[in-house]
């Protein structure tokens, strides 16, 4: 797809509602050269985290002679994970634009709409291809400070205090409950068998991968249908929630000053599926750094994790995580996603995977036990 000067320009006057001169067009991680005119691509980061479902890029104007900045991503097609047709990426990008602004802390979205065969884009109709256009936030993700610590093999008081704000921030929109049934069910179903999900994320793993081959997937498999079954029955505890509160999605300004990116997968959910986003990274982290949950990870892991149910009272938690933490763990552990990884940091992480599978209780106080 070829974005195009004039058409960008003529769109955005009428998004933003005013004059609009365009500076720059750049994919949004690095400092790439001026794309407008030409075809969009995808600049990836330096960090462990390869493989991302959004493609977006940076726009830098003058609205009406005052600079400002946003951004506008598509989906990225033809990667599967439940992305293979047009109507499921449209789907991603319409739910985004409902969702965002309803979060406390997350980036808005300005506008949702489409780019036509010759490259115009528009609010629906003739549709080619979904895009999503919003607001430019500053920040430094949060996978920032944890490589951080990783080099340095220590966890400064920001960094404490960073954790805390975090957790408490969970604490308080996982307070507002809903009540409905059939919506609680669909996110234990997605978590499972969306291709965003369990089922998806197995599915990219190379056929016959050597560590963890096809035999190995049926066990998690039927493991997880077993986890559904127990889950639906834990219905009341529908919550508001963000999603996909990994650390790539969280960026700091000073001190806790935080916002978030990409809501994802409904605004409703079960609280554990945030817990395990951010707390499976403390764990990651330090095993790259140890091999085990040790030092500055496990004092932030202790905190973040104690802290919230300390004010929640959530008694449950810890026997509704585990399949969560298998979704995650198996994001982290896939060649696709984090190709860059030592082959013993992936072997623990999929016994980590099914010990989550075996047992009925997460112990967050002895997570080592569930790596050897």
């Amino acid at each position: 797809m070829t974005l195009q000067h004039k058409a960008l320009t003529h769109y955005l006057e009428a998004a933003l509602g005013g004059v609009v001169q365009v500076q720059a067009v750049r994919p949004l991680t690095g400092d790439g050269p001026s794309i407008v005119g030409q075809e969009l691509g995808v600049l990836h980061g330096h960090d462990l985290k390869a493989f991302g479902y959004g493609r977006p890029i940076q726009i830098d104007l003058l609205l009406n002679g005052i600079p400002r900045s946003y951004v506008l991503s598509t989906v990225r097609g033809g990667s599967g994970f439940g992305h293979d047709h047009k109507a499921d990426r449209a789907g991603t990008l319409i739910w985004a634009h409902d969702a965002y602004g309803k979060l406390a802390r997350h980036v808005a979205s300005v506008d949702v709409g489409f780019f036509t065969r010759e490259g115009q884009l528009q609010s629906a109709g003739r549709a080619e291809e979904y895009f999503l256009l919003m607001e430019k936030v500053e920040g430094a993700a949060y996978w920032l400070d944890l490589e951080r610590i990783l080099e340095e093999g220590k966890a400064t008081k920001l960094d404490v205090d960073r954790a805390q704000a975090l957790s408490d921030y969970l604490a308080t929109i996982h307070a507002e409950k809903g009540q409905d049934d059939q919506l609680y069910f669909r996110r234990i179903r997605d978590l499972i068998g969306h291709g965003e999900g369990i089922m998806g994320i197995l599915d990219g793993y190379p056929a016959e991968y050597p560590l963890f081959p096809p035999k190995q997937q049926y066990v998690v498999e039927c493991g997880c249908v077993a986890w559904r079954q127990y889950l639906k029955e834990k219905r009341a505890r529908l919550s508001i929630v963000h999603g996909d509160f990994h650390p790539w999605n969280i960026l700091f300004r000073e001190g806790t000053d935080f916002t978030l990116l990409d809501r994802s997968r409904g605004e409703w959910g079960e609280p554990a599926d945030d817990i395990a986003a951010l707390t499976i990274n403390f764990l990651f982290f330090s095993l790259l750094r140890s091999g085990r949950l040790e030092g500055p990870f496990r004092e932030l892991f202790d905190l973040f994790y104690g802290a919230y149910l300390e004010r929640t009272g959530d008694r449950e938690l810890n026997s509704v995580i585990p399949p969560f933490y298998v979704f995650r763990a198996l994001v982290i552990a896939s060649p696709r996603w984090y190709p860059d990884l030592q082959e013993e940091v992936r072997i623990k992480l999929l016994r980590f995977v099914h010990a989550m599978l075996r047992i009925e209780q997460f112990d967050h106080k002895d997570l080592n036990r569930y790596l050897m």
